[in-house]
């Protein structure tokens, strides 16, 4: 048996009510900073205006990525399906925004966005153990034993 299916087998078997709900948060949270992130592509065009066209395409394939990541990704965390291939997918992007992004901005000032960042970077890690538990749709046609 590997190391990957004994850590879904011990996730499925420890898993508490109570972290489906953080799951259906945390991908509400994920959702909202990419719609957040795409009403705000106005900072990614003032900064693709000084640099060169291959830099400018690269950057805005990425802020794309992002957006999509966040949106497709938290959709599916919060209903459950494909919780640990979504959870990889945005790991990187978390990983950037808590040690490049937020880390170099003053975090303890008032509702800085690294703790938040921090937080969602912990459930995805922690969900990558978990796995999508009992209030998913794909335990729906599954006989749940409590």
């Amino acid at each position: 048996m590997s190391v990957i299916t004994k850590i879904q087998d011990w996730g499925d078997q420890h898993h508490a009510k109570w972290l489906d709900y953080f799951r259906i948060v945390l991908g509400v949270v994920l959702i909202w900073k990419g719609v957040a992130f795409a009403t705000n592509l106005h900072a990614f065009t003032t900064l693709m205006t000084h640099v060169m066209v291959p830099v400018a395409i690269s950057l805005s394939l990425l802020a794309h990525l992002i957006i999509l990541l966040h949106i497709l990704g938290g959709l599916m965390i919060a209903l459950g399906s494909n919780t640990r291939l979504f959870c990889l997918l945005n790991l990187p992007v978390l990983l950037v925004a808590v040690f490049f992004v937020n880390f170099q901005q003053n975090i303890f000032r008032p509702y800085s966005e690294m703790w938040l960042s921090v937080i969602v970077l912990f459930g995805l890690l922690l969900f990558m153990v978990e796995g999508d538990g009992k209030l998913s749709i794909e335990r729906g046609g599954k006989k749940v034993i409590a």
